[in-house]
Order: C-alpha cells, then sequence, then structure tokens
C-alpha cells in the first residue's frame, strides 16, 4: 500500500532561495542596527560637552555643600557661634579681601600637604577671573599662620562668579548682591545663600547654596 503524504512531514533541508533570503533579511537587520548605533554615537558625542557640564557642576556644588555643612554643624562648630562668616584674608601675591571663611578641623580631601596632615584649617572662598573658584586654606597650628598667605588650591576653573543672597526679614525678600553686604558699622556680614555662576562655551549654569548655622543649645560632640 502506497504510504499517505502528510503536511508535517520533516524537510530534508532549505533551498537556495530561502537561503538568499534568509541573508538579505539578516543584512537588512544589520545595517539597520548599525544606522541606530551610529546615530546613537553621534547624538551622544554632540551632548557630551552638555553632560560633562552639567556633571562638573553638581560635583563641585555638591562638594561645597558638605564641607560647609560640615563646618556649620557640630562637633564642627561651637555652640552658639558663627562658623561661617567673613575674614580678612591675605592671599598670596595679592591685596587683602574680606572673603567668607570656615574652618575645618579635620581639612579636606583636596588639601595637600607638604608633611602630615594638620587639624584646625581655616578655608576661605575666593573667585578670580581667568582662574576659577580658589580654597585658601592653612591650619592655625602652623608656627607663621599669622604671617604666611594661606596655600591655595583651585576647585573648579568654569566658576566665573560668586554672589551672597540676603534675606530682609523687614521687607520679606531676598536681595542678590555681588560683594559681601556690610552693616551699618561697615563690617561685611555673613550671607544666608551662596550663588556660584559656572561657564563653559556658550553655556551657563547657577546653583545656590544654603549656608547653615549652628543651632542654638545644640551640645559639641
Amino acid at each position: 500500500m502506497k504510504p499517505l503524504s502528510s503536511p508535517f512531514r520533516a524537510r530534508r533541508g532549505f533551498t537556495l532561495v530561502e537561503v538568499l533570503i534568509s541573508l538579505a533579511i539578516v543584512g537588512a537587520m544589520l545595517i539597520a542596527l548599525n544606522e541606530f548605533v551610529f546615530s546613537m554615537g553621534e547624538l551622544w558625542g554632540r551632548n557630551s560637552d552638555v553632560r560633562l557640564f552639567d556633571l562638573h557642576t553638581r560635583t563641585v556644588t555638591r562638594f561645597l555643600e558638605r564641607e560647609l555643612r560640615a563646618a556649620a554643624l557640630p562637633p564642627s562648630a561651637q555652640t552658639n557661634a558663627t562658623p561661617i562668616t567673613p575674614q580678612e584674608i591675605r592671599p598670596g601675591g595679592g591685596a587683602s579681601d574680606h572673603l567668607l571663611t570656615f574652618e575645618l578641623p579635620a581639612g579636606s580631601r583636596l588639601m595637600v600637604w607638604p608633611d602630615r596632615p594638620l587639624p584646625e584649617v581655616v578655608c576661605s572662598l575666593q573667585v578670580r577671573d581667568g582662574e576659577g573658584l580658589l580654597l585658601l586654606w592653612h591650619s592655625r597650628l602652623e608656627t607663621r599662620f599669622e604671617n604666611d598667605p594661606p596655600r591655595e588650591i583651585v576647585i573648579s576653573p568654569l566658576v566665573t562668579a560668586l554672589a551672597y543672597d540676603y534675606y530682609d526679614e523687614n521687607l520679606n525678600r531676598w536681595s542678590t548682591e555681588t560683594t559681601l553686604k556690610r552693616d551699618n558699622s561697615g563690617q561685611p556680614t555673613t550671607p544666608q545663600r551662596l550663588r556660584l555662576k559656572f561657564t563653559y562655551d556658550k553655556m551657563t549654569r547657577d546653583t545656590i547654596i544654603t549656608l547653615l548655622s549652628t543651632p542654638e543649645g545644640v551640645p559639641n560632640f
């Protein structure tokens, strides 16, 4: 008896036409995938400056927030003290100026000492044209603390301006000053916020850092 034919009978292999069609489909998929990858790479490259600039802005701002917070809260700050305050600082090769100053008992990871690190590090912030945002620092325990200018390190060459925000409780509003505001006796006063302006090529970013004060009655640990 002749066996019945079945539509599910196994085939011995692909025909040449089927192989060519499969290769054509795979080739078209690879071409489309390559075009997608290259287009994404081109897009990523075009926007890399923007991403790196934003990353730098966030990193510098968070670093300063962390250092200023460490200076303003116990155990660094004394109870009922003003841990962040303007002080007259004489940079190396420059005239004395009132700069926003704070103290870090343990220093900072950015500070490179010629010898073993010393505690009680006094730090100040200054922005200079063509240099950026600088951290000026030296220890109270150095033998020539009162005479030698502080060491300097560039925190960010992209910071082009440092401004100060003051809150007027009587007028219930904020004001932004390009220099430290002075009281009736002519002494510079501590702002409530700092404003950093970052500039790169045609891009600019502004960030705000709130300055903390030591809470009253908080003990030092």
